[in-house]
């Protein structure tokens, strides 16, 4: 239904309140509300929730799967199954995913290790690396022996 808008004064499609498409998105606001989660007054999302709570509370895992695939390049189930809990400790609160050859591209299921962010930083450190290998091959995991031999101490 074809109207003279009240804003722009040409012959269009009426929206409403007298305007035009055009000139009600100009003059609309969104319904500002308190967000429950963090306490901003951000426009209203679902909820009661500002958009990015809503996508923190609600959509975290389907953007964590995501992740897994982008930065890993592993599927969401291989990566649960390799972080569930610390190959060394069994803690399974924080697990990180460790590649044992040091080879971020070799997403080989061999080649991949869930460890705790502590035996995860120790790994990484010159200090305790060696202690955390002997541990690993008691556990049944094979450090490559190039990697090994780079930081195993000089007599």
């Amino acid at each position: 239904m074809e109207k003279i808008c009240l804003g722009c004064k040409l012959t269009k499609e009426h929206h409403a309140k007298g305007l035009c498409f055009t000139c009600y998105r100009k003059l609309w606001q969104p319904k500002l509300i308190r967000c429950k989660r963090c306490q901003r007054e951000m426009p209203l999302h679902a909820k009661g929730l500002c958009g990015g709570c809503f996508n923190f509370v609600y959509r975290l895992d389907s953007n964590k799967a995501w992740n897994y695939k982008k930065y890993h390049n592993i599927q969401p189930e291989l990566y649960e199954k390799i972080t569930k809990r610390c190959v060394i400790c069994g803690f399974d609160k924080v697990v990180d995913l460790h590649h044992l050859n040091e080879n971020k591209k070799d997403n080989s299921e061999q080649n991949l290790l869930g460890l705790c962010p502590n035996h995860h930083r120790m790994i990484h450190e010159f200090r305790y690396r060696q202690e955390i290998f002997e541990e690993l091959e008691k556990k049944g995991y094979l450090p490559p022996k190039d990697i090994k031999l780079l930081f195993t101490k000089v007599a």
